[in-house]
């Protein structure tokens, strides 16, 4: 009894207790889609560090990739009131949620991020002039994740150009083998598009994709686009419907096809399976957009909690530590992706990571940096979800590439 008085005096007196009760009495929850192997062992990370500093983890795990289901369980919970501490939410979706007055500032702990952070990035985090998310990590899209003991069988190297490519194709298909892998979802038919869409050059990506400029996404290019992406589609299985793209990636880390069309967080599937890059596997740009990166950034935004206009304690701790050289290296390591904040040390990342880096530096100064349209980088949903309906249509019918392109640019119109 004398010790909890003594304990209770040094705590009214301030000079114990203090932060660290309130840091133990306050919950995070936690709203986001990262549920497969690579991605669940990278979120654990974040959730062990605000362990440490005090706080209570309350995970809400939405499993599908691009994080469809996770926001409609995101508007569920803020309309009914319930809104979490932070989500998982991306691209021109921030703006989205913050017009509806319901995220808070963060401006406090953001110290030295505007120096730290690609401008193209640090433009997407803000709105009207305060910052209102901590973003994670960069992934790049335009991968190609191949087998290399396919390809050793077949005596190819990495496709360059599209040529190669199906020539590489023709080959793993005359052995026996799938030559590539895929998913049967919108998101999964509308990353293998906007692939081929940035192989026609940087310019012509951000002219259809972010300008959505009816000369260029009418023009005799678009239709071609449409045709590399039917041939690219007969070289898939006939049991890609509903794949999740986690499931494709394991036939290709399994032997079972060659090649899959992915982001790098597909990287983190083969670390957790135990792979490494260049001895199992290859990770190659998309033919003919080696000079260019399509960028996919995750970030944290911060909601209004009950009687609460400013960040709590714990949200703006759990923003300052995302965003810590340590966490952005060892979330990355993880995750297969590589840290958004610039400078931090490549030495512990593997092949394809320095890789990554590397062209993302060359990206950035030669304007090939561009957002991804099919991970929420680059319109608002509205808009990107008529363009996902006419590529999901078109690989799933048959379905002529020029009137393919007449209804993408009615699409683009959408708002």
């Amino acid at each position: 009894m004398k010790f909890r008085a003594i304990m209770g005096a040094l705590c009214a007196a301030g000079l114990m207790c203090g932060a660290a009760s309130a840091q133990a009495a306050e919950s995070l929850s936690v709203l986001h889609w990262w549920t497969s192997g690579g991605e669940s062992k990278a979120v654990g990370v974040l959730k062990d560090d605000m362990q440490k500093q005090g706080y209570v983890w309350k995970d809400f795990a939405v499993a599908g990739g691009a994080g469809a289901a996770a926001m409609t369980a995101l508007k569920t919970q803020v309309i009914s009131g319930n809104a979490p501490s932070a989500a998982q939410i991306k691209g021109p979706l921030i703006q989205e949620w913050a017009e509806q007055g319901v995220l808070v500032p963060i401006d406090s702990v953001t110290g030295d991020w505007k120096a730290n952070l690609p401008p193209q990035i640090d433009k997407i985090i803000q709105a009207d002039g305060h910052y209102v998310a901590a973003p994670f990590s960069v992934h790049r899209v335009n991968w190609v994740w191949i087998n290399k003991a396919a390809l050793d069988k077949v005596g190819a190297k990495p496709p360059t150009t599209w040529a190669e490519f199906f020539t590489v194709a023709d080959k793993l298909k005359a052995a026996g083998i799938q030559p590539v892998a895929a998913g049967g979802q919108p998101w999964q038919d509308l990353t293998l598009w906007e692939d081929v869409v940035l192989s026609q050059g940087a310019d012509f990506y951000k002219k259809a994709i972010v300008d959505l400029d009816q000369k260029t996404l009418t023009s005799q290019q678009m239709v071609g686009v449409f045709d590399t992406v039917r041939k690219i589609e007969s070289y898939m299985d006939n049991g890609r419907t509903g794949r999740d793209w986690n499931l494709a990636t394991a036939m290709v880390i399994n032997g079972k096809a060659a090649m899959q069309f992915m982001g790098d967080w597909a990287k983190g599937e083969f670390a957790n399976a135990g792979k490494q890059p260049g001895k199992d596997y290859i990770c190659a740009p998309v033919p003919a957009t080696e000079k260019a990166f399509t960028f996919n950034v995750d970030s944290f935004v911060f909601f209004q909690q009950k009687d609460q206009k400013a960040a709590t304690p714990g949200q703006l701790a759990l923003a300052k530590t995302i965003m810590t050289p340590a966490f952005q290296e060892q979330f990355s390591l993880y995750k297969g992706s590589i840290p958004v904040r610039l400078g931090v040390p490549m030495d512990r990342f593997d092949d394809c990571g320095k890789r990554a880096y590397a062209d993302e530096q060359v990206a950035i100064k030669a304007g090939g940096y561009v957002p991804s349209l099919a991970h929420g980088m680059a319109q608002r949903d509205a808009t990107a979800g008529a363009i996902t309906d006419v590529v999901t249509k078109f690989m799933n019918s048959t379905q002529d590439s020029k009137s393919a392109v007449e209804a993408l640019a009615r699409a683009a119109k959408t708002k």
